[in-house]
């Protein structure tokens, strides 16, 4: 995993886990090749590591991405850092997801807006900011009522990543339990939404690597 997926992983566990005094969080492709999201979750949660293949953090192995081994409405928080570029089929992943939530649940995603080709075992998809909004439709449009309460592009650390960042709440009615954000706490972002706000905040059209490419140019 890298730096910056890590350390915004711990900022959304101290902004939003700081609401809950128990929860039962599923960390889907826990495998601990770089790091994982374990070592940031708080020690009082019960954290579950799932991957689609033994290995170091995995505590889950699923048989079927699509179908995910947790009864409805089981789960306080699902995890999904680095892994949704390497689903096929991410919008039934998705789906999963939610069913398995609680109505105050939490879906936490970051996936790559852009970077080197990279399969494991494929490399299929990249992020904008209009994504996070996409799958509350998807969503919605299969019975469920989610929101995001916010969504960002992360900077870029020394690494190449600039990271897509969403926070799903599985029922829109349960808004009020979590009154924080990661972004007040969280420097040079770009492109963010935040739930019940119009527009982005810090809107910018050239990608990060753009700006940098326009800015060795000129």
């Amino acid at each position: 995993m890298h730096p910056s997926a890590m350390r915004t992983g711990k900022l959304f566990f101290d902004t939003y886990g700081s609401q809950l005094t128990h929860a039962t969080v599923v960390d889907i492709g826990a495998q601990d090749v770089t790091g994982s999201l374990r070592s940031v979750c708080p020690t009082r949660f019960n954290y579950v590591g799932a991957d689609l293949a033994a290995g170091k953090g995995v505590d889950v192995i699923l048989n079927d991405p699509y179908r995910l081994p947790f009864a409805d409405q089981s789960l306080d928080i699902v995890v999904c850092s680095s892994v949704f570029e390497h689903t096929e089929m991410f919008w039934l992943m998705f789906l999963e997801i939610i069913r398995t939530l609680t109505p105050r649940g939490l879906f936490y995603l970051n996936a790559p807006s852009n970077g080197a080709f990279h399969r494991y075992p494929v490399d299929s998809w990249r992020f904008y900011p209009d994504a996070g909004n996409a799958l509350v439709n998807w969503a919605k449009r299969n019975g469920f009522n989610p929101v995001v309460l916010e969504s960002f592009i992360g900077k870029q650390d020394e690494h190449m990543w600039s990271d897509f960042v969403s926070v799903f709440l599985k029922d829109s009615h349960h808004i009020g339990n979590y009154p924080a954000r990661i972004i007040q706490s969280m420097v040079g972002f770009s492109n963010a939404t935040v739930y019940g706000k119009d527009g982005f905040i810090n809107l910018k059209n050239p990608p990060e690597d753009m700006e940098k490419l326009i800015a060795s140019s000129s």
